[in-house]
C-alpha cells in the first residue's frame, strides 16, 4: 500500500498535522492506499507557491509553454502503467481503461499546446482619431481545480492544460474517493521538469477546501462535480468576486424516432448507461421513445441491458464496474425502490447484490411519469428510465421539461427533425445517431443547473483568460 504525500512547489510534503485517510477499492472494499491530508496552513502554502511561480510563467512565451506542455503529455504517457494501476485500484476500473484515461489525459494536453500560437487579441476601431484600441487575452493568475471522482485523470488536465497554455499555475484538489491517480500524475510533472509551483497537487477535506478557494491570490475556481458542490463554489467566489467554471449534473434525455435503427440505439443506449456503472454527467438517463416503436425498443432494452454482467474488472474487464461509494449505491437504490411504490415498473435489475464491492445490476424502468423523482433528479448509476411520445414537440418538450441541460440524444434519418432537435433543445450539447463523448476541441457547456462556462476546444481555452484594453493615442 502506497502512502502518498501532497505535492507542493515541486516537493513531496507530509502533512504538517500528520492527518491522513485510506482509500478503497469499491470493487473490494480493500484499503489500496493512504494519503496525506493537507492541513489549511498547507493550503495556503500551495497558493502562494502557486501565485510567485505564475510571475515567471506568465512572462514565458506561450511556445515555451507550449513545449512544457508536450514534455508533460510524454510523461504522462511513459507513466501510464502507474497512472492507471493507481487509478483501477482506487476506482474499480479496468486496468487498460484506466491506462487509456492517461493516454487520452496526454491526447489532450497535447491538444491545448498546440493553442500556443493561437491565443489572438483584437483590434478595435476607435471613435478618436489617431488611436488604436487593442484588447489582449491576459492569464486569470492562480486557478483552484476541484477534480471529480469519475473521471480523475482525464478530467484533470482537462483543466490544468488549458490553465497552464494561457499563462496560469494551479492547485488541483482531487476528489478524495481517487486522489491516488493524482498524485502519480505530480511524479510526471517533475519528470517533465514543469518550474516549481506551476502544478500543486493537495489531499484535503471541506474545510481546507475553502482556505483554497477564498484565498485572495486565487483569481479562478473550476469544478466538475454535483450542483451542491458548485452552489459552494458560488459561495466561495463571492469572498474576493473570483470567476467560476461549473460543469455540474446532468440527465441526458435520448429520443428514439420510429425510423431510427433501434439495435443501434439500444447497443449506445446500454454502452452509455453501464460505462463506469453510469457514473458519467452525459451517460443516458431518460429515453423518450415513439410510441409506434416504444415497445421493440424497451424489449431490446431489457435483453440487453439484463444479460450485461458486473462485477470486478480486474478479473473480467467486459463487466460493468462498481459505484463508488457504500452510500452512493444506497442513495441510487433508494431512488429505485420510491419510483416503484410511486407506480414505475421494473423491468430488471433494482437489487442490492451480496458479498464485498458497491456493484448495482443495470435497472431499467417503464411506467414511469415525467415528474417523478427518478425522471427529475440526476442518478449518476445505471437505471434508466424510458417514456413513450407522440410527436418530436411532445419528446422536445418532454426533454426540455428538466433542470438540466448539459448532453441530448436524437436517434433518427430525418434531416428535418435533426434541424428542429438542433433548434429547439435546451441543452449545451447534441448528439444525433450517437451517445455523448466530449470531443476535446469542441465545446463541453452546460445550461440551466448543468453549469457556468465550459471546457475544450477555442472556447474552453479562453475560459482561463482575462481581457485588457489597451487605448493606443499616436
Amino acid at each position: 500500500m502506497t502512502h502518498y504525500l501532497n505535492f507542493i512547489n515541486n516537493q513531496w510534503v507530509a502533512a504538517d498535522n500528520g492527518a491522513s485517510y485510506r482509500v478503497t477499492n469499491p470493487a473490494t472494499e480493500e484499503t489500496v492506499g493512504q494519503v496525506s491530508a493537507a492541513s489549511a496552513a498547507q493550503a495556503l502554502a500551495a497558493v502562494d507557491a502557486a501565485a510567485a511561480a505564475q510571475r515567471g510563467w506568465r512572462k514565458l512565451t506561450s511556445i515555451a509553454r507550449g513545449d512544457h506542455l508536450r514534455a508533460f503529455a510524454d510523461a504522462l504517457v511513459a507513466r501510464k502503467a502507474a497512472i492507471g494501476q493507481a487509478l483501477a485500484l482506487e476506482s474499480g476500473k479496468s486496468l487498460e481503461d484506466a491506462e487509456n484515461e492517461a493516454v487520452y489525459a496526454a491526447d489532450i494536453t497535447r491538444y491545448h499546446a498546440e493553442w500556443a500560437r493561437r491565443i489572438e487579441g483584437e483590434i478595435i476601431p476607435s471613435d478618436t482619431p489617431g488611436e488604436n484600441l487593442m484588447l489582449h487575452r491576459e492569464p486569470m493568475g492562480v486557478v483552484a481545480c476541484l477534480i471529480p471522482f469519475n473521471y480523475p485523470v482525464y478530467t484533470l488536465l482537462r483543466k490544468i492544460a488549458p490553465a497552464l497554455i494561457t499563462g496560469n499555475t494551479v492547485v488541483v484538489r482531487p476528489s478524495n474517493h481517487t486522489p491516488c491517480s493524482a498524485f502519480e500524475i505530480a511524479q510526471a510533472v517533475l519528470d517533465a521538469g514543469l518550474p516549481p509551483g506551476v502544478v500543486n497537487i493537495l489531499a484535503m477535506g471541506h474545510a481546507e477546501a475553502e482556505v483554497l478557494c477564498t484565498h485572495p491570490k486565487v483569481a479562478m475556481i473550476t469544478l466538475t462535480g454535483s450542483v451542491g458542490a458548485g452552489q459552494r463554489v458560488l459561495d466561495y467566489s463571492r469572498v474576493n468576486i473570483a470567476k467560476v467554471s461549473l460543469e455540474l449534473g446532468g440527465k441526458t434525455p435520448a429520443i428514439v424516432a420510429a425510423d431510427a435503427d433501434l439495435e443501434k440505439a439500444a447497443n449506445d443506449i446500454v454502452r452509455s448507461k453501464t460505462t463506469h456503472c453510469g457514473q458519467l454527467c452525459t451517460a443516458v438517463e431518460r429515453v423518450y421513445v415513439q410510441e409506434a416503436v416504444f415497445e421493440a425498443l424497451v424489449a431490446k432494452l431489457k435483453e440487453k441491458l439484463s444479460a450485461h454482467a458486473y462485477g470486478n474488472r480486474s478479473a473480467q474487464s467486459q463487466h460493468m464496474g462498481p459505484l463508488v461509494s457504500a452510500s452512493a449505491r444506497q442513495g441510487i437504490h433508494a431512488m429505485v425502490e420510491r419510483a416503484v411504490q410511486a407506480g414505475a415498473q421494473l423491468e430488471c435489475g433494482g437489487s442490492v447484490p451480496s458479498g464485498p464491492g458497491y456493484f448495482y445490476p443495470p435497472t431499467l424502468l417503464t411506467q414511469v411519469r415525467q415528474d417523478m423523482e427518478i425522471v427529475q433528479e440526476e442518478v449518476f448509476g445505471p437505471v434508466l428510465c424510458v417514456l413513450p411520445y407522440t410527436t418530436l414537440d411532445h419528446a422536445l418538450a418532454l426533454a426540455n421539461d428538466h433542470q438540466f441541460g448539459l448532453a441530448s440524444v436524437l436517434y433518427t434519418e430525418d434531416y428535418r427533425s435533426v434541424m428542429q432537435a438542433g433548434n429547439e433543445i435546451e441543452a449545451g450539447e447534441l448528439y444525433i445517431n450517437r451517445t455523448p463523448a466530449d470531443p476535446y476541441q469542441g465545446y463541453h457547456a452546460g445550461w440551466k443547473r448543468s453549469g457556468l462556462g465550459g471546457d475544450d476546444g477555442k472556447h474552453g481555452m479562453l475560459e482561463f483568460t482575462q481581457t485588457r484594453l489597451v487605448v493606443m493615442k499616436y
